[in-house]
């Protein structure tokens, strides 16, 4: 894997150039989220302010800002719907740490490595509640009810990837639903939102957030290679989880369909054991590096899609900055290739 992989964060000095002119947006947003610990009881404020202070790429709410100014001006609802979906994807973060058994995110103690499961659980589903509070404040109720639905399918994602733990019959087609919804519905919310906020039409609405959902599915599978791939220092969260919980993400899945029947039954077997899986196992069993390539070649297919969704906007910083989106996540796929 190359040094070019990191991370896609449009708040990070080094990847600012595409985001420049967002920096006084990313900024103010910034403040207005982690303002809202202090809209919380004075007992429950100091963890919410941890757990704001710690999470954050804050892709979500730049894709709100690009895909608002993409298609007229930006204005405090836009802001008001970036703090939205920022809260409801911590409030996501917080449950899959306790799922996961993740001990560091964003290299920092997690909520439930720092205060246990029980108290993790209630201030993930806080800021899922507040997150729905302040979107009941938008003048348009279809927002509101949008960014329920949204929320809806994440929590849905979650449930049915929960579910289908170590489920040897999942199919390619059932780990696209899966990530779409947990992973993609918030970058597809974003931009979609972000165009109805400015009065757009459906039809650019709708392309806008099949952008938001092409981008989001390839960021999942491009962290689905870092997990297996990726070192914890580098990229400051804990690895290794997916496939010792019986996540069965689209490289393991290509790897079950390359493997011949022995090196299948062998991975089966070390499956439904929840024996502890290396790379090296991994590597030893099927066409390891071959299941990585696949996986890279359909998350830059997809970001290949994402651009052609861009056709309906007209030229600006903002349309540049999604294409530079779509590029800079072609460069964190490619340099998952080993």
């Amino acid at each position: 894997m190359t040094s070019e992989a990191q991370t896609l964060d449009p708040s990070s000095e080094e990847e600012l150039s595409p985001f420049a002119f967002l920096r006084p947006e990313l900024d103010r947003v910034e403040n207005l989220i982690r303002e809202q610990a202090t809209k919380f009881d004075p007992a429950v404020e100091p963890y919410v302010a941890y757990i704001l202070n710690t999470s954050g790429k804050r892709i979500r709410p730049a894709l709100t800002f690009l895909s608002g100014g993409a298609t007229g001006e930006l204005t405090d609802e836009h802001h008001k719907l970036a703090v939205v979906l920022e809260l409801i994807h911590v409030a996501t973060l917080v449950h899959d740490d306790i799922i996961d058994g993740a001990e560091i995110r964003r290299q920092a103690p997690t909520a439930n490595a720092k205060w246990g499961n029980a108290l993790s659980v209630l201030l993930g589903d806080c800021l899922f509640a507040h997150a729905l509070m302040l979107s009941s404040q938008f003048e348009d109720k279809v927002i509101s009810k949008k960014v329920a639905s949204f929320a809806n399918e994440v929590c849905s994602g979650e449930i049915i990837q929960t579910q289908r733990r170590f489920d040897l019959q999942l199919s390619k087609e059932d780990y696209f639903d899966i990530i779409e919804k947990k992973t993609a519905a918030l970058f597809a919310a974003a931009m979609e939102l972000g165009a109805r906020l400015n009065g757009q039409t459906s039809h650019i609405c709708e392309t806008l957030k099949d952008f938001g959902l092409h981008i989001g599915t390839a960021y999942q599978i491009y962290d689905d290679c870092i997990d297996l791939m990726g070192e914890e220092e580098e990229f400051g969260k804990t690895l290794r989880t997916d496939l010792n919980k019986g996540k069965l993400t689209l490289p393991i899945l290509n790897l079950l369909g390359s493997a011949n029947e022995k090196q299948s039954e062998k991975l089966h077997r070390l499956l439904i054991q929840k024996e502890p899986i290396d790379v090296s196992t991994l590597a030893n069993i099927a066409d390891y590096v071959g299941s990585i390539e696949a996986a890279i070649d359909t998350g830059q297919d997809l970001v290949a899609q994402a651009r052609d969704c861009l056709m309906v906007l007209d030229d600006s910083d903002h349309k540049v900055a999604l294409s530079g989106i779509a590029d800079f996540l072609d460069v964190l796929l490619e340099g998952c290739r080993q």
